[in-house]
């Protein structure tokens, strides 16, 4: 056989597997439309039994399209949608207050299935009243219950217009106490439910109170500083920092504020500006009794870092802190602005007016690095100093 022979071969072989694919993707789209309307058909009609197995085979369902196609991200937002359209949630709504636990569960996979990247179906769970039933499960002493609705309501507070609905239903202090007793799953959902909630303005004074403090230290004390958990955690600290009762138990707690500074050393962009707002908070509120707490954690070093290294906001904010934590701000901050002229007119001599703010940046990283230097080598002094009977007295 000749080349262009096997070529004409190879080509005829690719149309015929892609004709079969078609019909294939064909069949298996007419066969779940079959399968939506019998799934409708038992959940609105059907007795109990019918709609646990029906409530199942929405998951199954969705699954199944998310496996079997090319393009299955799009095969399975479409079998969501169609769903949605179908009229099944009312009835799965229905099915969270069955006094059947089995219910409620399939009634939950189901739902949790229907929303997951899909605002439509999320407005429409919480339209049909999923949010109350919700809610009572969240109290829960069952785990695996009470977590399947603690990611409901995450899946749901993602969309905007549910996010007043969700705040003003009482959730907010049920996921609080999830963040102290709760699976680890459940935890990490209760967080970014409520950073979910937090977002929508009008709400984020009003979700959370000073007892998220505890739990939620506790949580950015055991992560990864620069996970997106992390983010999530110190963005709520930060809101609760705006309070008098929040601001006080973040310094009355065991490792409240040096968590907060290791964070600002250790984060990502987003942790350390949201973990330098609460300290700047912190002090601005009352320097006199926060200064020196902050102080004693060593956070000078990672501020001084972050006037380099961080998002616009957090050098601005890591620059006011710091000049709040000196012996004497103001006049330590006029000393700063006149370095900065100074550097800024060497630079200009140096390497002419165009250049000038490029090279004067460069200068002052370079003197903040050195101090940086400087300020570590001397704790490290002081440590080296230290007999152990010096670090358990002080």
């Amino acid at each position: 056989m000749g080349q262009e022979e096997q070529s004409t071969a190879v080509v005829v072989k690719e149309e015929e597997e892609e004709e079969e694919r078609q019909e294939i993707s064909e069949t298996w789209s007419q066969r779940k439309q079959t399968l939506i309307l019998e799934i409708s058909s038992k959940l609105i009609h059907g007795d109990l039994e019918a709609k646990i197995e029906a409530a199942r085979d929405i998951r199954n369902l969705v699954r199944k399209s998310s496996s079997s196609s090319s393009s299955s991200s799009s095969s399975s937002a479409k079998t969501r949608l169609k769903l949605g359209a179908s009229g099944v949630i009312p009835p799965l709504v229905t099915m969270l207050v069955s006094p059947n636990p089995d219910a409620r569960q399939a009634s939950l996979l189901a739902l949790l299935n229907l929303a997951v990247r899909n605002d439509r179906n999320k407005v429409k769970i919480v339209t049909a009243g999923a949010v109350p039933p919700l809610v009572e499960l969240l109290k829960f002493q069952n785990g695996s219950l009470r977590d399947l609705a603690t990611a409901a309501i995450l899946t749901l507070s993602a969309a905007a217009l549910n996010k007043p609905i969700i705040a003003a239903s009482g959730a907010a202090p049920l996921l609080v106490q999830i963040l102290s007793s709760g699976s680890l799953q459940g935890k990490v959902d209760a967080v970014t439910a409520l950073h979910n909630l937090s977002t929508c303005k009008e709400n984020s004074a009003a979700i959370l109170d000073a007892t998220a403090v505890p739990p939620l230290i506790n949580l950015l004390k055991e992560c990864k500083k620069y996970s997106k958990f992390a983010e999530k955690t110190t963005a709520l600290l930060e809101i609760l920092s705006n309070s008098e009762e929040g601001r006080v138990a973040i310094s009355n707690l065991d490792g409240g504020i040096l968590t907060l500074v290791e964070t600002v050393e250790d984060g990502s962009l987003i942790s350390t500006e949201h973990a330098v707002g609460a300290l700047l908070t912190l002090c601005q509120s009352c320097r006199d009794k926060y200064r020196g707490l902050i102080l004693k954690e060593g956070a000078v070093p990672g501020l001084l870092r972050l006037t380099v290294d961080g998002t616009a906001e957090a050098r601005e904010r890591a620059r006011t802190l710091l000049d709040l934590l000196r012996d004497s701000p103001q006049e330590k901050q006029l000393a700063s602005s006149v370095l900065e002229r100074i550097v800024y007119d060497i630079a200009t001599r140096v390497d002419g007016a165009d250049k000038a703010a490029e090279t004067a940046k460069r200068l002052l990283e370079d003197m903040v690095k050195r101090s940086m230097e400087h300020s570590m080598s001397r704790i490290q002094q002081r440590a080296a100093s230290c007999t152990p009977s010096n670090i358990q007295s002080t």
